[in-house]
């Protein structure tokens, strides 16, 4: 009986001590995620507001947007391919949001800079390419603030507002921007065939670009007004309080 008594208690010592190391570990683990996420969105804040002021700076001395986007597309690519670990983020679950809403939102972002403006040249100069760099420029500025104050528990009332507000305007613009600058180099692909797989060939496969492109403008018309209502849903909850209740597909 005393052996079984000592088992007993040697048992529950043994889970308590597991127990607690289980939600150290679960400590450290949110800590690291919280100082990686703070640092993270810091650097992208600080990244597109060097994009902000090359963009001001570039306009005040030239006086034109012809040139803009060559003079700085290095930093945006690389600030908008950076954002690709977003979707990383959320498949090892340190933020809540759902992996295909980003995966999707940062894909048609690395889209836009890498197959269309970068790939196509004749286009980079079109005013279409300057809505969608200031629309994302002003929202990415926002919104990468919003998260930094957010971890650091001092939220500015402003910064909350403008994440909830400034949208209104400038998800529309953006579309439009990137609808614009996709239907200005539908011509240039269509002329060139570029990244389009012609038959024969011995993987008897055909892709014609051209025609992807213009699926792509089309599923704009199905999935901007999700997105839109989404965050208009999120603006009345956060700033107005409001108790949203979303019904399941």
């Amino acid at each position: 009986m005393a052996s079984s008594e000592e088992d007993g208690t040697n048992s529950g010592a043994s889970e308590a001590g597991e127990e607690k190391e289980t939600t150290g570990r679960r400590r450290r683990l949110s800590f690291l995620a919280t100082a990686w996420l703070t640092f993270y969105n810091i650097a992208m804040t600080a990244g597109w507001l060097v994009l902000a002021i090359a963009m001001v700076r570039f306009y005040m001395e030239k006086g034109t947007h012809r040139g803009l986007y060559k003079s700085i597309q290095k930093t945006l690519k690389f600030f908008q391919t950076f954002a690709l670990l977003e979707i990383v983020h959320c498949l090892i679950g340190i933020v809540p949001t759902s992996v295909l809403v980003t995966g999707v939102q940062v894909s048609s972002r690395i889209f836009m800079v890498w197959l269309i403006t970068h790939s196509i040249k004749p286009i980079q100069n079109e005013e279409s390419v300057v809505l969608f760099l200031v629309s994302w420029t002003v929202t990415e500025i926002t919104r990468y603030s919003f998260y930094t104050f957010s971890l650091l528990d001092h939220l500015p009332y402003f910064i909350k507002w403008a994440r909830y507000n400034f949208f209104i305007i400038l998800y529309p613009v953006g579309v439009a921007g990137e609808l614009l600058t996709i239907y200005a180099a539908l011509p240039y692909v269509k002329k060139t065939g570029m990244f389009s797989i012609r038959l024969p060939n011995k993987y008897n496969v055909s892709f014609d670009y051209y025609y992807f492109l213009l699926i792509t403008m089309a599923s704009y018309i199905p999935l901007f007004p999700q997105l839109y209502f989404h965050m208009l849903r999120q603006r009345r909850k956060v700033l107005h309080g409001e108790v949203i209740v979303e019904k399941d597909d």
